[in-house]
């Protein structure tokens, strides 16, 4: 059922545009003025002039009340009439045939047929004040009862098919301005509690004049369990509890999820289209990740039921119902999402108090397994932060130098201390010199300066090019967007040296590193999938040379095995490269943190991910928490 929209229904009721006739009576043609007297009514009604709908009664005052009533009864909702057909009888009554379209918030349109009834008074026809003006099936001591239903929200299902989000029970912790006896020692026992600053409770209680509950803080029922004893007896603190749509646990990939909760003004906002709100206040609806992005699919359409109840609310009459659309389910969204994965990964960037982000994507298909980011950090930099990837992108690089055909592992390359490109000196960590070594070993304890000297032998675009080939840069189309990432082609000079080993002007996002693993590992670069069965995100990759990544992969073991990442070295058959980036204009300078690599056959098969800790400092870090990952997956 179509919806209607728009401010007055000077549109919607197009038959008003005929002149009103109702206060001059055609002795020639009394239909004419039945149906003039029924348009003007019908029109001041619909365009919400009721003083004016109810002075062309018979009886205003009634009418007044009539039609206060039915707007009280149907909130929000604007009215379109047209006149069907009108009848005059030898008697001095008349009657006019119409239909009624209530453009109803944020659910279906209404429609039936109505009738009124006109009476001839002094040379006028006016309409008869009753019930049934407003439905046929309305009678005296009767009003109408209208109930909207949002069907239950669809399922957002792992890679099983099981719901991750499931109904939870919520504890509300807050305050009863009314039961305050002390403000300031109740804001600072919930503040010593929830961890809520006290100034901000006391702020917002006493921005609350209506003396409504003022929240604090919602808590799923353990966590309010452990400081129950703390804020339990406070005076003025209560604690309502409600059922909500939970994922396990509060950051179970927020960052691809997302949250489902109240609707908010922007929500709204950004919900309604040519044809109106489709939601209402109050409704439970995402927030963020796929849970808003895919909002219709996951939330359905709203139905509604009307009744005809009692004036008397005393009674107890249930109402009778007269009409009512079924609401419309909403379609399960299916993500990659393994919940061992998850879990492990949650548990890993946990490790560590500053931001981390770790995400696991799989070889082959790019079904992105895994987003994982604590508590100190921003759930969306794991997919659309935008940072130095360090000596990670010597993955890519390498793969420039490897297509080049100017390298093989085995080529002997200097690795000094440091290098001077244009006057700028480049060094490796501590200004470590290996002399001339095999190019994998070079790579295996992240030679800055080889990969410098080496770089600045390609083409201006080769790092570009081979970066494109992962799918770096790549306009990915996905519900919850991502950074793919940004390598310049045209970049010179020490901004290309820099660029080589991840500096300059290179960008990346962990869940677009975590891609370029997962196509070294496979061989077939993939586009992201975030939804299974969803629209491709893109084209996948070219992808490099068979032989380059064959050459690849074994430099990559070599981290593992005896490299920077040699930590890792015990968790079955890992490849990687570790990646220290820095980042500002502190003295010396700060460091992101990087690890990016691959598990083949696995506790979950075949794996790829990538692991960044912000201003980490060294990528010993993300190493650590690779092994907690690893270690964690069984």
């Amino acid at each position: 059922m179509g919806k209607r929209r728009g401010t007055v229904l000077g549109t919607a009721l197009t038959l008003l545009a005929v002149p009103v006739l109702a206060a001059c009576s055609s002795e020639d043609d009394p239909e004419d003025d039945v149906r003039a007297a029924a348009e003007a009514f019908l029109g001041d009604w619909a365009g919400g002039d009721t003083a004016a709908a109810a002075g062309a009664t018979d009886d205003p005052d009634t009418a007044t009340a009539l039609l206060e009533q039915t707007a009280t009864d149907l909130p929000e909702a604007t009215l379109a009439a047209e006149l069907v057909d009108v009848e005059v009888a030898d008697d001095g009554s008349a009657t006019a045939a119409w239909t009624a379209t209530w453009d109803l918030a944020a659910a279906p349109d209404w429609s039936y047929e109505a009738t009124l009834r006109l009476q001839e008074a002094d040379d006028a026809w006016q309409v008869v004040a009753e019930p049934a003006l407003v439905h046929p099936e309305l009678a005296e001591g009767q009003r109408l009862e209208l109930t909207r239903q949002l069907p239950e929200r669809a399922p957002v299902t792992d890679a099983s098919g099981a719901p991750i989000f499931t109904p939870t029970e919520v504890v509300n912790v807050g305050v009863d301005p009314g039961q305050v006896t002390d403000l300031p020692a109740l804001a600072a026992g919930l503040s010593a509690a929830t961890g809520i600053a006290a100034e901000e409770i006391v702020a917002d209680v006493q921005a609350e004049t209506s003396g409504n509950f003022v929240p604090v803080i919602a808590l799923r029922r353990p966590d309010f369990e452990r400081i129950r004893a703390q804020v339990f007896d406070l005076p003025g603190a209560v604690f309502p509890t409600e059922t909500r749509l939970l994922a396990p646990t509060s950051r179970f990939a927020i960052g691809l999820l997302g949250r489902v909760g109240p609707a908010t003004a922007e929500i709204l906002e950004e919900t309604t289209g040519d044809e109106g709100p489709l939601y209402a206040a109050g409704d439970l609806l995402g927030t963020s990740g796929l849970q808003r992005a895919l909002q219709e699919q996951l939330t359905g359409t709203a139905g509604y039921t009307v009744r005809v109840v009692s004036t008397d609310e005393t009674t107890g009459d249930e109402g009778r119902e007269i009409d009512a659309v079924e609401p419309v389910p909403g379609r399960p969204v299916q993500t990659p999402i393994v919940p061992a994965i998850q879990t492990a990964a949650e548990a890993a960037v946990a490790t560590q108090g500053l931001p981390t982000h770790l995400v696991v994507v799989r070889p082959g298909t790019g079904e992105v397994l895994a987003v994982a980011s604590n508590e100190a950090g921003n759930p969306g930099n794991a997919l659309t932060g935008q940072f130095p990837p360090g000596s990670s992108m010597k993955t890519i690089t390498a793969t420039a130098l490897l297509g080049a055909g100017a390298l093989t592992p085995q080529t002997p390359v200097p690795c000094p201390g440091t290098t001077v490109v244009e006057g700028r000196e480049f060094e490796n960590q501590d200004q470590f010199d290996l002399g001339t070594v095999p190019f994998t070993e070079a790579f295996a304890e992240s030679c800055n300066t080889t990969f410098i000297q080496q770089g600045l032998q390609l083409p201006d675009d080769a790092l570009a090019a081979a970066a494109s080939s992962y799918g770096v840069g790549a306009d990915w189309q996905l519900p919850v967007g991502v950074f793919s990432g940004s390598v310049p082609a045209d970049s010179t000079g020490t901004t290309k040296a820099a660029n080589a080993i991840g500096q300059g002007q290179v960008l990346m996002s962990p869940v677009q590193l975590a891609l370029v693993a997962a196509g070294i590992a496979s061989g077939t670069p993939a586009a992201p999938v975030q939804v299974v069965g969803g629209e491709p995100a893109g084209a996948a990759p070219a992808g490099p040379a068979p032989a380059v990544l064959d050459a690849l992969r074994p430099m990559m073991r070599q981290v593992v095995l005896t490299g920077t990442a040699n930590a890792l070295a015990d968790r079955g058959e890992v490849y990687g490269k570790t990646g220290t980036a820095e980042f500002g204009t502190a003295t010396p300078p700060e460091s992101h943190g990087w690890f990016m690599g691959y598990q083949l056959a696995g506790p979950q098969g075949d794996i790829a991910f990538a692991v960044l800790v912000e201003a980490g400092q060294s990528s010993s870090v993300a190493v650590g928490v690779t092994d907690a990952f690893l270690g964690g997956l069984g």
